[in-house]
């Protein structure tokens, strides 16, 4: 069985609408920032993959627009509150 975990909303893009992407949460019993925003597109994912490895089925490429930054670092901010390894 698995285990529902509360995410910590964190922000959303300002120029997108209500309910529109890209936002941020924090998972704080995995201490993972999770992200939902766009699917790249296909010219996106092949510069990746001609640049890296292939995206594995399970992965997916996204994009986050630059006015994101400051919620990416309240993001990770939480994050480092939590204390841990710090990786």
């Amino acid at each position: 069985m698995e285990v529902v975990v509360a995410l910590k909303f964190i922000g959303t893009d300002p120029d997108s609408g209500q309910g529109q992407s890209p936002t941020a949460f924090v998972d704080p019993v995995r201490r993972e920032l999770v992200l939902q925003s766009w699917t790249a597109d296909e010219a996106t994912v092949a510069e990746v993959e001609r640049i890296f490895y292939p995206v594995p089925g399970h992965e997916s490429v996204l994009r986050i627009p630059e006015r994101m930054i400051p919620v990416l670092r309240r993001a990770i901010e939480e994050l480092e509150a939590l204390g841990g390894s710090g990786a």
